[in-house]
């Protein structure tokens, strides 16, 4: 079962994402009416420049994204479809010596925008549309608030809930839940998306303890490029691919599997790349990985506490680590809470430090500004967004003010103003 449910999970018994699946299957038509067609083509845009703003051969400065700034903006994901959820991707502003959020509006005609990921540029910004027939749309970002919706490209999936953008900046990766399978997607020179390349499904190993399916929960690429590694929820396994980087096609060449019923969900890598971090969601616990970056091989280690204290149900969901790989932070769904970790060892050791209480509930999604002074989280039942500072000497965290009010939040993404 899966915590982090759709539309229909935000409110009463945590019914999960399969009944999520068939309620969206219900309501397609009607939602299709009132937000366009699910799969339109998307536009070329002739002359444009990059999505990072330079010409064609130009590398942006990768130190930008690092420098402190007073002002950054913030993207919000929720599902539109659900009552009382939002009707498009949230847009705000934030200051980053306050840690306050300002809302400046919200860009609609998106359908369940659930997940959100920007460009390496910067200037583009994409999210899943969780539905049935699944989807990904590209938005053009634009200093005067006035982003450019680019089009919208089926996944071949169904609900998908997770997607991120290769390195290289050629390449949208998208997780499906429903269909326990992950797609690619071509990124045109203006940040639109072609057709897709690839759609591969996890047919092995056999589902876990309680999973009728795979269920494909996240998909990132290692720090050097070299890999892609999709997390399924459902057959605990964490699949490794390489990514042909002129065709967009995938080629499994490895797998790891967690013990039965840990319901791995979200990976997160040391900055060293030799070492990556994964939240298991339905046995609550956190594993630090060995990974081989020529092979592509993740040795999963034992399990380790979430800092929930096992008195109460939680279903951690996400692992953010410091840019030196310091510090580690984990969200809490249940225990409502961040837990703290001292990064040891080169990156092979995580310490429990402790846990600080988000004032919100079912922090399903966590972030660090580009400079990484704040962490947000995204608080799902509590249709709120906590903002904390960050001691980047100790690892600790302040709250700043009281949370934000934002729509079944369930996905806060931060950036530098534009």
């Amino acid at each position: 079962m899966d915590s982090g449910a759709g539309p229909a999970g935000a409110a009463g018994s945590r019914p999960g994402r399969r009944r999520f699946m068939a309620a969206l299957a219900a309501g397609a038509l009607s939602s299709a009416a009132a937000c366009g067609s699910p799969d339109p083509p998307a536009r070329e845009s002739p002359g444009r420049k990059t999505p990072g703003g330079t010409r064609r051969g130009e590398v942006p400065d990768p130190s930008a994204a690092h420098r402190p700034v007073r002002e950054g903006r913030l993207f919000l994901g929720t599902y539109t479809s659900q009552d009382g959820g939002g009707s498009g991707i949230g847009l705000a502003t934030y200051d980053e010596i306050t840690g306050r959020v300002t809302g400046t509006g919200t860009l609609t005609g998106v359908p369940d925008p659930s997940y959100l990921a920007l460009h390496p540029s910067g200037r583009t910004l994409y999210c899943v549309n969780e539905r049935e027939k699944g989807g990904v749309t590209a938005v053009a970002l634009s200093s005067d608030g006035k982003h450019e919706v680019l089009g919208t490209r089926g996944t071949g999936g169904a609900g998908p809930c997770h997607l991120s953008v290769h390195p290289s900046g050629r390449w949208l990766l998208s997780a499906h839940y429903g269909s326990g399978s992950v797609a690619v997607h071509p990124i045109d020179d203006s940040g639109a998306l072609g057709e897709r390349t690839d759609v591969v499904a996890h047919s092995a190993p056999p589902p876990g303890p309680g999973q009728e399916g795979p269920h494909a929960h996240q998909v990132i690429t290692s720090p050097d490029g070299r890999h892609v590694l999709a997390v399924d929820l459902g057959n605990d396994t964490v699949h490794t691919y390489r990514l042909d980087g002129d065709a967009g096609t995938l080629r499994q060449v490895s797998h790891a599997t967690l013990r039965p019923g840990a319901g791995p969900r979200h990976l997160t890598f040391h900055p060293s790349g030799r070492f990556a971090y994964l939240a298991n969601e339905l046995d609550d616990t956190v594993v630090v990985c060995a990974y081989d970056p020529a092979t592509g091989r993740l040795k999963p280690g034992e399990p380790q506490s979430t800092g929930s204290g096992g008195g109460s149900t939680n279903y951690p969901a996400q692992l953010a680590v410091t840019r030196e790989g310091r510090f580690a932070f984990l969200a809490n769904r249940g225990h409502d809470s961040l837990a703290r970790y001292a990064v040891e060892g080169g990156g092979a050791q995580l310490r429990l430090l402790g846990t600080v209480p988000v004032r919100g509930e079912f922090p399903r999604h966590l972030a660090l500004s580009p400079s990484e002074r704040l962490l947000f989280t995204a608080n799902q039942k509590s249709d709120s967004v906590s903002v904390f500072h960050v001691d980047r000497r100790g690892g600790e965290l302040r709250l700043a003010g009281k949370p934000f009010r934002a729509p079944v939040a369930v996905c806060a993404l931060p950036a530098t103003a534009s």
